[in-house]
């Protein structure tokens, strides 16, 4: 016989209690521009590829996989020093399931029960939620009206907090506001002094940034760690492989607190397809960028206020008073247009698109101001 109760009636960790899983409503409209998801279908010859390397990686699904997925790390290595100038090998890098599980195991690792993690709110959520789950107590930092980060407030944080671990993601999500050199080596230097901690930059969008990565810092500072993702300019979300580059030290660190065989030889193969098309994906990054440069230029000519982004979104208002923007939110979707209310007060998201999708929502906006006028 089932008994009916509910989550609050089981026996979770009280710092769960009242949460919210992260997500974003997936509805059934005809434009969706609320994941920030690269809009083209993975070209046919890497479709191909990749069931070529997946049928080859099936004969022996009998054994487990390469746990320590020496070739993929090697291959992700050589993408980075191709498309940063730094020179990045092998032991400076490590894959899991998603960027996410990368920012879980450097908090299994770094943080956890009686440790502290940081970050600048608003930011991406995730970093927030997975140091809740790994009993990780989480301070929200100070950014600046534009949403940049503000360096003094900052680092007096860092200071008065002395966290275990400090997240910086650039570009910003969800402003897709990057962040300077400058600033990350001002909190890095913050956080040593403090206490020897992890800072760890999410570079997610970096792909689609005005600025060169910040991969390069890595030099001569082993506490410092870059995060990325296939999800977004790889257009691979489905995937679900993430990987980061630090000192061989930390690489070495984080495998204390992987599940064994974590990366299936299946996502090793399909990842690996993958990096042997870069050049066409990354095509793809440069149509996304012109989209979201279009957006950024139509969306303040029809007199909205824009936050400067170097991501494959675009954030957009001020809509004053309580609850509008979760109505023009409701507006746009009523035209079939499915953009993120992101919980910043005031603000919408919008994903760059195809140019069919984006013209979607240029219209339905347009439709709205000539309502309001």
């Amino acid at each position: 016989m089932s008994v009916n109760i509910g989550i609050d009636d089981l026996p979770i960790r009280d710092e769960l209690r009242g949460k919210s899983p992260y997500g974003a409503p997936q509805l059934d409209v005809p434009v969706r521009l609320n994941t920030n998801e690269n809009p083209y279908p993975l070209p046919e010859p890497l479709v191909e590829r990749i069931a070529e390397r997946v049928r080859e990686a099936a004969r022996t699904l009998n054994r487990y996989p390469d746990r320590d997925a020496v070739e993929l790390r090697t291959e992700l290595a050589a993408y980075l020093t191709r498309t940063t100038g730094h020179q990045v090998g092998t032991a400076n890098v490590w894959a899991a399931n998603g960027s996410n599980e990368v920012i879980q195991q450097l908090l299994q690792t770094f943080a956890g029960p009686g440790r502290l993690a940081i970050g600048f709110e608003p930011s991406y959520s995730m970093h927030g939620l997975i140091a809740r789950g790994t009993g990780t107590g989480w301070i929200s930092g100070p950014r600046n009206d534009d949403f940049t980060i503000d360096v003094a407030a900052a680092t007096a944080a860092i200071a008065a907090h002395r966290p275990d671990v400090v997240f910086i993601t650039s570009p910003n999500n969800p402003t897709g506001t990057a962040v300077e050199a400058e600033t990350v080596l001002a909190l890095y230097e913050a956080a040593q002094a403090a206490k020897p901690s992890l800072v760890v930059v999410d570079e997610a969008y970096v792909e689609f940034s005005h600025r060169p990565s910040l991969l390069s810092l890595i030099e001569g500072r082993p506490h410092l760690v870059v995060s990325r993702t296939m999800s977004k300019a790889f257009g691979a979300a489905g995937l679900r492989l993430g990987y980061l580059a630090a000192h061989p030290a930390v690489v070495d660190a984080v495998q204390l607190v992987r599940l064994p065989y974590h990366l299936s030889a299946v996502t090793q193969a399909t990842a690996l397809a993958a990096l042997e098309h870069t050049d066409t994906l990354l095509g793809y990054v440069e149509q996304l960028k012109t989209e979201r440069d279009r957006l950024v230029t139509e969306l303040r000519a029809l007199g909205y206020e824009v936050t400067e982004s170097d991501a494959n979104f675009v954030q957009f208002g001020r809509f004053t008073g309580e609850g509008a923007a979760h109505a023009v939110w409701r507006k746009i979707l009523d035209r079939g247009v499915l953009v993120r209310d992101n919980g910043v007060p005031g603000w919408l998201r919008v994903t760059a698109g195809t140019p069919r999708e984006n013209d979607a929502f240029l219209d339905a906006v347009r439709a709205l101001k000539k309502e309001q006028t």
